[in-house]
């Protein structure tokens, strides 16, 4: 049984919202040089959007690897995301994966820093797509 539409609707809301609010974590990790918690925040501000766009058109799924495959199959082969913004989304997976599971990774100020306004844009984007369908 899914959602009632109106439920939908706020769950959409909220996690473009929780995404919001975790983006803005990001510059005072940065200013603590808290780079492994930087790569995970980074991530789980576009994964937060992304599930968002993604239950916006019916879609959900129980892993991370579930939400980038449905997201590359509505969002990016559709060419409604572009390349470089699912390789941004595909960098972070990927960056918070190794930081919070590999001890032997170090995460470095040069690996957060370029990606912070890549992010916001990603965000945006979505945000974009989710208020204007």
């Amino acid at each position: 049984m899914g959602l009632a539409e109106e439920d939908k609707k706020t769950l959409v809301v909220y996690k473009l919202e929780k995404a919001k609010e975790t983006i803005a974590e990001i510059p005072i990790l940065i200013e603590n040089g808290l780079w492994r918690n930087a790569a995970n925040r980074l991530y789980y501000a576009c994964f937060y959007a992304v599930s968002a766009l993604l239950l916006k058109h019916g879609h959900s799924a129980h892993t991370h690897g579930g939400t980038k495959g449905l997201f590359g199959k509505y969002f990016v082969l559709t060419g409604i995301i572009s390349k470089e913004q699912n390789k941004l989304y595909e960098r972070l997976f990927d960056l918070r994966q190794k930081g919070d599971y590999d001890d032997w990774i170090v995460v470095k100020e040069d690996d957060i820093v370029p990606l912070l306004e890549p992010a916001r844009d990603f965000i945006k984007t979505i945000e974009q797509l989710i208020n204007n369908q």
